[in-house]
């Protein structure tokens, strides 16, 4: 008896709750069925806090809720790369952290992802100048998440490289030269169709954009948007005024298509993921579809499950499995 491919289904659960409490992200989550989640931004009842800056005492908490929620951290979604390559005033607000200086922050997620049960760390490609040609600083990219990816490797962990405009990795064939280029079993790629889409760039590019991601592939973030008809490629994008984020079924990165690509390689995938501790392939949730920007994104409750609904349906549509919490799993819980 054959099976279909099988993903995880997880998903950025702050974008869930605007206040950001954990009992509301929870919440959410376990309605929805989802059991596993990226974590970014909590409030913990003394305003809301990235990631990066929670305490022990902090995370001991976040365990105590997700046991009561049944849920599991799949990534950490850190800001790790979100900063400038050069000591330069570009008129934004990124910050510059010499390397050796930043790799600090690089230990200290590695250290919270143990604490908190989970092998993967989100991060990105590091800032060029605003105005520059990225593929100018590709050399400086590589060599800086070259040292990126071995804390990693040190700590047993895989650092996932997500494409996003304004990056060095702004679009997916930069980014696979990076990879090809560092080359460390502890740095993968993590697609995300609506991060290219609001750069300007059409469907049929997009996929090709994902083909040259495969062979560095690791997981995808489940994000759309509607091309504008003004948008052109190439440029500095002001993230935070992008209003037009859909769900995975609506938009113009041609997921469809895409997930049912990937359906051929799941198995080796699964496979490779599994030899670095993981349970296998995440799709990660990241809407945006009441908003989002440079550093996050809002969705609600409803977004949250319109956006898995969507998601759900393309999956079926494209013959992938995935598996959503019923009530046989609520009667383990309760030790039926």
């Amino acid at each position: 008896m054959s099976h279909s491919p099988r993903v995880f289904i997880s998903g950025f659960a702050d974008e869930s709750a605007s206040s950001k409490t954990l009992v509301e992200q929870f919440a959410v989550y376990a309605a929805l069925g989802l059991q596993y989640y990226s974590i970014r931004f909590v409030n913990l009842g003394e305003g809301i806090k990235n990631v990066m800056k929670l305490t022990k005492s902090d995370i001991q908490r976040i365990r105590q809720f997700q046991d009561e929620y049944g849920l599991n951290v799949s990534s950490l979604g850190s800001p790790i790369g979100k900063t400038k390559l050069k000591d330069i005033d570009d008129g934004t607000g990124n910050t510059y952290i010499p390397i050796n200086k930043y790799l600090d922050d690089v230990r200290q997620a590695c250290e919270l992802a143990h604490a908190l049960e989970t092998k993967l760390i989100r991060g990105f490609s590091f800032y060029p100048p605003k105005g520059s040609n990225p593929k100018d600083y590709l050399a400086q990219s590589v060599e800086w998440l070259g040292k990126v990816a071995e804390v990693c490797h040190r700590s047993d962990l895989t650092f996932g490289l997500e494409v996003e405009a304004n990056l060095v990795g702004h679009e997916g064939i930069i980014l696979s030269e990076i990879y090809r280029q560092v080359n460390h079993p502890a740095m993968l790629l993590i697609f995300d169709g609506g991060n290219i889409v609001m750069q300007g760039y059409s469907t049929q590019e997009i996929f090709e954009q994902y083909e040259a991601m495969k062979p560095g592939l690791g997981w995808l973030h489940i994000k759309d948007y509607a091309r504008l008809k003004h948008t052109d490629k190439g440029g500095h994008i002001d993230e935070d005024k992008m209003k037009n984020f859909v769900p995975a079924d609506q938009g113009d990165t041609g997921h469809e298509r895409i997930l049912r690509d990937l359906s051929g390689i799941l198995p080796s995938l699964e496979e490779k993921l599994k030899s670095r501790g993981l349970p296998g392939v995440f799709l990660d949730l990241e809407p945006h579809v009441k908003g989002g920007g440079q550093y996050g994104g809002y969705s609600g409750p409803d977004g949250m499950g319109v956006a898995l609904r969507a998601l759900c349906r393309t999956l079926d549509f494209v013959g992938i499995s995935y598996h959503l919490r019923d009530f046989d799993d609520i009667k383990a819980a309760r030790g039926f």
